[in-house]
């Protein structure tokens, strides 16, 4: 063996492992950092990583006297593997990603591209050292056989000194962590604590949730929190009574859309019309978790809460939901629901069952041809569920169907051919531009769709409302010439409030046109549409209200924005490490910033989100099927 491969083996076998791998991984903490949080402190990924890095550092040291680099380059990699977790799941889900995402690892390769597109080049560079020193732990291996013995012992002054690093990392961990567990704000409460160390609490601090009483959760008792009271002549009650009810679902259709032009061009000429000629509720939100199009469905078909870790598939599948599904069905309808994908995606299966839908078309109906992302377009979506709308209008039955659009699903890059418009060259090969292009392409088969229903007469047959299903474009994921093109379009830099708004339409055979400003989010659906077709809910217990008829509103949010955020009528509230240092968002933009929010209704909005847990999860489980 040569003299430069055995001064390499004792170089990586004595204590220089330690050094090395924490200088790494300092530099990956200020990358995590810089990509998550804000205006950081310069020395905060230092003082707030470190500790935890050392702890495990400490342990290697002490217990492994054979293939220590090895060990290291094991926990190097599984640090960086949180570290970059953090990155990709923040620029997706603005959150700070958890244990519980794990249950999400199956659906990763579905959305794949969804994953690449947010992928800087640059965040792959936190991998390097890993390749490189892989390679050289190699060489490293192959020394050691013939190297016998060369790695030096742990001396008991040594075992001291580790042990005492060990002591006073572990509890500068416990300093970090300690005084910052109360904090609302996932991302404040990260950022407290450090990333390593809020992982690792979310981790150690897992307990059962405290749940109501399912006896004391009442409609009274979940209105009152709500601020909400029932009028005694609802407007519009029972004003499409025996009508269909179809419910279509836009994929990624944020507000923004709605009577947008660039260079004089109509983005969504379909939506503009309906918009127009309907009842429209343009301060609308969305209410989703990580399920997202799944996540929706539950809850405009429950009018419950997402649960507060994954998705509501993942959760509450097995329970016998009450739903729209089944409450119509009670008062004479078909129910059936539309979907391109495959029913598997996020569990859509045994969440179809709990809602209780009389039949689902998934892939296995609309086939494979004319595939995009997960399935084909909204051109075959519409042009194949039109004639069993048909047969169902043939029935003696009113029917109750959802249509899941997806074509202008996140990447947004669908191939140029089916493109409709030309955008400006600023436009081009961007996220913005290519939300804007699925979004015209989506728009163009929807209009071709409701011709369709106009022309078989069921359009005037039924009441249809069309919602997006949530955000597409955080504005996390953006980059600054991308957050560019959206304050030229908004003329104001893009906010929260702008990215979780989502419009809602009302068509109704019958009704004039209006504006509605009520305040309203997914979890009211039902109960506007149960209003509409003159069904009670008095048996039935809902979180969400008939926006028709109530002009304040109560609306916790989860997941999209931190813990303990919510909407009234007036702003968006979102907490600081409790509710005395949050910020609120003013919806209306008339330069009012004061006392647009109270304590009081933070704290109903978190116990609103408590008695939706409690109920759902006491609710009795349904038998497999």
């Amino acid at each position: 063996m040569s003299s430069s491969t055995n001064r390499l083996f004792k170089w990586f076998s004595g204590k220089r492992p330690f050094v090395i791998f924490s200088l790494l991984l300092i530099v990956k903490s200020y990358l995590a950092w810089m990509s998550i949080f804000d205006g950081i402190p310069p020395l905060s990924p230092l003082l707030k990583e470190i500790p935890f890095i050392w702890v495990t550092f400490c342990l290697i040291e002490y217990f492994a006297s054979k293939r220590k680099t090895l060990y290291y380059l094991i926990v190097n990699l599984l640090l960086t593997g949180i570290f970059f977790a953090a990155i990709m799941y923040y620029k997706y889900y603005g959150v700070i990603v958890t244990y519980h995402a794990l249950q999400q690892v199956n659906q990763v390769t579905a959305v794949k591209n969804s994953v690449f597109s947010l992928l800087d080049p640059y965040y792959l560079l936190i991998f390097i050292d890993i390749v490189v020193l892989g390679i050289v732990l190699i060489r490293i291996a192959r020394l050691r056989k013939q190297q016998r013995g060369l790695e030096p012992k742990l001396r008991r002054s040594h075992r001291v000194a580790v042990s005492a690093l060990f002591a006073l990392c572990l509890a500068l961990c416990i300093f970090n962590i300690w005084p910052n567990r109360a904090s609302m704000n996932e991302i404040k409460k990260a950022e407290s604590m450090g990333i390593l160390n809020y992982e690792a609490y979310t981790i150690l601090s897992s307990k059962k949730e405290h749940l109501v009483d399912a006896k004391q959760i009442n409609q009274s008792v979940i209105d009152k929190l709500k601020g909400t009271s029932k009028p005694v002549d609802p407007a519009y009650y029972a004003a499409a009574k025996g009508k269909n009810l179809i419910i279509i679902q836009l994929e990624s259709f944020q507000n923004f859309l709605i009577n947008l032009k660039i260079d004089g061009q109509e983005i969504t000429p379909t939506m503009n019309k309906l918009a127009g000629e309907s009842l429209y509720f343009p301060n609308f939100y969305q209410m989703v978790g990580q399920g997202n199009t799944s996540d929706a469905e539950f809850v405009v078909n429950t009018s419950f809460y997402i649960p507060p870790n994954e998705a509501a598939t993942q959760n509450y599948p097995d329970k016998q939901l009450p739903s729209l599904p089944k409450l119509l069905q009670k008062n004479g309808y078909d129910t059936a629901t539309f979907h391109t994908n495959v029913v598997e995606f996020w569990n859509r299966g045994e969440l179809y069952k709990a809602l209780g839908w009389n039949r689902y078309y998934d892939q296995k109906f609309f086939g494979t041809d004319h595939t995009v992302f997960f399935g084909p377009t909204d051109e075959v979506l519409y042009a194949k569920t039109m004639p069993e709308l048909e047969k169902m209008q043939a029935s003696a039955k009113p029917f109750y169907t959802q249509i899941i659009s997806m074509t202008a699903h996140h990447p947004f890059t669908i191939p140029h051919e089916l493109d409709r418009i030309t955008l400006p060259e600023r436009y081009q090969n961007t996220m913005v531009g290519d939300y804007i292009r699925s979004q015209n392409y989506a728009d163009w088969c929807l209009g071709q769709f409701i011709e369709q229903l106009k022309e078989k007469g069921i359009w005037d047959n039924s009441v249809v409302m069309l919602y997006g299903d949530h955000q597409g474009l955080p504005k996390y994921s953006l980059n600054k010439d991308e957050l560019a093109l959206m304050e030229e379009i908004y003329g104001r830099p893009y906010s929260n409030i702008d990215m979780i708004n989502i419009p809602f339409i009302v068509s109704l055979p019958g009704t004039g046109p209006a504006v509605i400003d009520h305040v309203g989010g997914e979890v009211d659906v039902m109960p506007t549409a149960a209003n509409l077709l003159g069904i009670s809910l008095d048996d039935q217990i809902h979180f969400g209200q008939d926006i028709l008829n109530q002009t304040y509103n109560l609306l916790p949010e989860r997941y999209y924005l931190p813990s303990g955020s919510f909407l009234n009528d007036k702003a968006l509230f979102m907490p600081g490490v409790w509710y005395k240092d949050g910020d609120q968002y003013p919806l209306a933009k008339d330069g009012v910033t004061q006392a647009l929010t109270t304590e009081d209704e933070y704290n109903r909005a978190l116990k609103l989100l408590q008695l939706s847990d409690s109920y759902v999860k006491q609710l009795p489980d349904r038998q497999a099927n």
